[in-house]
């Protein structure tokens, strides 16, 4: 018995009893054998997406009619493109961890990827959950973004054989492709990611030490060949959370230019071209009689800024041929050794160096001072703000940052297009917008629980929903919610703990009429907008991502 593959097996178990109801409701899966397997899909999406439980079981999309696809994520549009995240999970009881994926799964992955990006092509017996997510990205595809396709093959056995790797090169895919292997040893990896990274750094040339009241900082110098030995020791536990939201080297303009500078004549000029990483540590020491080239013991080391850097060396070197040939191409090195109390000061130095990139921001600004502060005022409510992750599964009465954020921008700030497609920006560009200092926790409650109506809607849809219920849950959201002030006779201003308790009884009488009549506005706005015509999924999806209704809404 595989030792990390018994670990998943029995994380599944646990897995099984949360996700029970929600397979039942959603994808009609009750048979304990295929519970099971939806376990394993669902802990994949989750760990390799790094996403809240809720958000890992939307992508699920296992049952008939799945093209072998078994989940799906769309990021965001980025720089004229997006990226779409194909698992297909094949789990066995059997725990020796000595099976390949199958070939017959690669196939099927590949005659997914050919069929569902082409927008010309027809989709007949395709289950709904997996025909929603792939009108979007067709959706998008049409206004002119490129997808860029990552398709990982799941399993608690070993990758695919050589035939399958033969069947991957002859589709022609190329960059715009990249395929990845996940089993129990690399979720394993990832789930232990907390255990603090105990090394020694090697740099090269001189370096600057200086004391800073309570911390230190080195500046130096480091090559590349050491910071692909450094992942190859320690993975997910030296980026924590950065492995898992990886962009990959192909479709991501940064990531292709540090890797055309690591194979061109040019690597040598590589610190020249690259902004240099930031890690952060417990405590650092080293050899202050040498004159350069430390050897720098570091504990519980951390990079903080400068993980997809890593990572594309990591990935570019792993050639033994090209790591030699960038013996001496280097990176810019800070080292931070951080007071160990001092949480709040890492929080701050991560969030300044990680700003251009809204992949953490969420996590960044927990401990802001308007989040503490709602955190108290939802708590005196009888709810949960859970400011930052855990992996605990969340109760009714939890309300997550992401979701409140998402909730607060449709129902209150009217912007739904912007809640539902701009999620990256939520906690950076929109933060003011959102989380104002005027925003109570009553707000955000009612905002919260409106969105909840719609969403579980959306993923329940019943027979006489219009089709565009799958797409429209934020703007739903929205028009509840002025229906709710018209009742209660107040401007979102005037919300506050004092009238909460009459919000929520009409909330709780008035659901369903609200959701129904809110509906009836959106339909109402089509028809304007497009006449008695057919609409398509597509254009539902485009239409609800530009905020082409706003307008034409009450």
């Amino acid at each position: 018995m595989n030792i990390n593959a018994s670990i998943i097996d029995q994380r599944l178990v646990s897995i099984v009893n949360d996700i029970r109801q929600k397979a039942s409701e959603e994808l009609r899966i009750r048979d304990e054998s295929r519970l099971k397997s939806l376990a394993f899909v669902y802990l994949c999406v989750k760990t390799i997406l790094d996403l809240d439980g809720d958000d890992a079981f939307d992508c699920l999309t296992e049952g008939g009619g799945d093209f072998g696809v078994d989940a799906m994520h769309i990021s965001e549009e980025y720089d004229g493109e997006f990226t779409v995240n194909l698992f297909q999970a094949k789990y066995k009881n059997n725990l020796e961890g000595s099976s390949n994926f199958p070939e017959e799964g690669i196939e099927n992955l590949i005659n997914a990827i050919q069929y569902l990006f082409n927008p010309a092509a027809r989709l007949e017996h395709i289950n709904e959950r997996l025909l929603v997510k792939v009108e979007e990205a067709r959706s998008l595809i049409r206004d002119g973004y490129i997808p860029q396709v990552r398709a990982l093959a799941c399993n608690n056995g070993l990758k695919w054989n050589a035939s399958a790797q033969e069947a991957i090169e002859r589709t022609g895919f190329g960059d715009q492709v990249t395929w990845e292997h996940v089993n129990h040893e690399r979720l394993v990896k990832i789930l232990q990611a907390s255990r603090p990274v105990k090394d020694t750094l090697q740099l090269s040339g001189k370096a600057i030490v200086e004391d800073m009241e309570f911390s230190r900082v080195l500046v130096g110098r480091i090559s590349v060949t050491e910071i692909t030995a450094l992942i190859e020791r320690h993975g997910e536990r030296l980026l924590e959370r950065n492995i898992r939201r990886y962009l990959g080297l192909q479709g991501n303009r940064v990531n292709e230019g540090i890797r055309h500078t690591l194979t061109s004549d040019e690597k040598n000029n590589f610190y020249f071209y690259n902004n240099g990483v930031t890690l952060t540590c417990d405590s650092f020491s080293y050899n202050a009689l040498q004159d350069g080239d430390y050897q720098v013991r570091v504990e519980n080391l951390q990079i903080i800024n400068g993980g997809q850097t890593c990572m594309t060396i990591f990935k570019t070197l792993r050639e033994p041929v090209l790591l030699h040939q960038n013996s001496q191409a280097f990176v810019l090195l800070r080292l931070y050794q951080l007071p160990r109390d001092n949480e709040g000061l890492v929080q701050r130095i991560t969030y300044a160096t990680n700003s251009q990139n809204p992949v953490d921001l969420k996590d960044l600004r927990a401990n802001d001072e308007r989040q503490q502060r709602l955190g108290m005022d939802i708590q005196q409510l009888g709810f949960n703000y859970r400011r930052k992750r855990s992996d605990t599964s969340t109760r009714p009465t939890d309300i997550i940052t992401g979701v409140a954020a998402e909730a607060v921008l449709s129902v209150w700030r009217r912007k739904p297009h912007q809640a539902k497609f701009f999620s990256r920006e939520h906690f950076g560009k929109l933060y003011d917008l959102i989380f104002t200092g005027q925003l109570n926790g009553a707000q955000v409650v009612i905002a919260v629980q409106l969105y909840r109506i719609a969403e579980n809607r959306r993923k329940r849809p019943e027979p006489t929903d219009p089709g565009f219920v799958r797409y429209a849950s934020c703007f739903i959201a929205m028009q509840m919610g002025q229906r709710l002030l018209t009742d209660m006779n107040v401007q979102m201003k005037d919300i506050s703990h004092q009238n909460f308790q009459l919000a929520q009884q009409l909330i709780n009488q008035n659901d369903e009429a609200y959701f129904n009549a809110s509906v009836q506005d959106i339909q109402q706005a089509l028809q304007d907008l497009y006449g008695e015509q057919e609409i398509s999924l597509q254009q539902l999806s485009a239409t609800f991502r530009r905020g082409d209704l706003i307008s034409r809404l009450p």
